[in-house]
């Protein structure tokens, strides 16, 4: 397998990017075509404490995440060369802690915007990722790193 002439995963845009549009679909339908108000699902006392957990523990992920490839002095954006693999931290426990984390994120804003769609939106959201960015990041990272790759690969699950 060879590397793209860029050295990029080739990414078809960047994470964030993908699930705010899904977010901000989300929020579209419901005033387009709203099938519930998550206001009559769960009290609003509740849905803030979920959505501010969901949204603030996501945060802290991405957070995180960012120390762990500056140490690795690695770029953590997809389009841009990799230098390194982070197998470290939460990168010991799934190799996509921050797609979780982004995913985790916009429930949570969903919910705070109480937001049904949205909230459902998250399914095709990682989805999108998962065809769009993480097999092409696998890709390029196998062709990269080869058996070092393929050994974290086989040590550490996708998702959790």
């Amino acid at each position: 397998m060879t590397l793209p002439a860029n050295d990029t995963a080739g990414v078809i845009a960047p994470p964030p990017l993908i699930f705010l549009a899904f977010l901000l679909a989300g929020i579209a339908l419901d005033w387009i075509v709203p099938f519930a108000d998550a206001r009559d699902l769960m009290a609003d006392g509740w849905r803030y404490v979920l959505a501010a957990l969901l949204f603030l523990s996501g945060l802290a992920v991405v957070i995180v995440s960012f120390g762990q490839f500056r140490r690795a002095k690695t770029d953590i954006h997809p389009y841009r060369p990799t230098t390194a693999i982070v197998t470290g931290g939460l990168f010991r426990y799934s190799r996509n802690p921050i797609y979780l984390a982004l995913g985790a994120a916009q429930v949570g804003l969903a919910l705070a915007a109480a937001s049904p769609w949205a909230v459902l939106l998250v399914v095709p959201a990682l989805v999108v990722v998962h065809y769009g960015v993480i097999a092409r990041e696998e890709r390029y990272l196998a062709a990269k790193f080869g058996a070092e790759y393929d050994r974290y690969r086989a040590r550490v699950r996708r998702w959790l």
